[in-house]
């Protein structure tokens, strides 16, 4: 049981992928304009990560090696296509805010790079694991980056106020400033696991 807590706490630290790994960046810096889209986006990309990992660890002995990328990429938009129907049925709002990125976590790297390095290589267990850890890893870095980019735009944390809007910067709601609370994130991040 030990080997399974480790894979977890390797997602969501050493191997964090915004934090540490610095992937998937695209729908980091685009989705993050708000915590609940931050949440929303992560846990989306949780879901395709454990079902695509679960499968392709149960399906890598009848992929032949010459069409495995295509083979993973098929399985990754099996999954993304059902969350996209579920969303578009569900959760219509969501589907408004998060729009384009979510059909995007077809192309996302980290979840065909865990395909590739993890699921192919592993069992169906620990491939369970390592999509949950990166999951929540991921979703952790988004919903924090929503967070402070939210509270310092607008004043808002998950749409509760917290200070008058007249006293937010725009520019943290606006992409450079997503760049710039990315970079201030990464380097506490880097303090904060340097020292344990």
């Amino acid at each position: 049981m030990n080997k399974y807590v480790s894979t977890l706490v390797n997602g969501i630290v050493k191997e964090n992928p915004t934090f540490v790994l610095l992937l998937g960046m695209c729908p980091t810096l685009a989705t993050t304009t708000s915590a609940i889209n931050g949440l929303s986006m992560g846990l989306a990309t949780t879901f395709v990560l454990i079902c695509s990992n679960l499968s392709i660890s149960l399906l890598k002995k009848l992929i032949p090696d010459a069409v495995r990328i295509p083979a993973f990429i098929v399985v990754i938009a099996t999954f993304v296509t059902v969350l996209q129907l579920l969303i578009k049925g569900f959760l219509p709002s969501l589907q408004a805010s998060l729009g384009i990125f979510i059909p995007l976590i077809v192309v996302n790297c980290i979840v065909l790079g865990r395909a590739e390095s993890v699921a192919a290589k592993s069992n169906p267990i620990i491939s369970i694991f390592d999509g949950i850890g990166i999951g929540l890893g991921f979703t952790m870095a988004l919903t924090i980056l929503g967070m402070v980019r939210e509270f310092l735009g607008s004043g808002m944390i998950f749409g509760t106020t917290i200070y008058p809007e007249t006293y937010g910067s725009l520019v943290f709601i606006l992409p450079p400033g997503a760049f710039m609370a990315l970079g201030l994130l990464i380097a506490i991040f880097n303090v904060i696991t340097k020292k344990k």
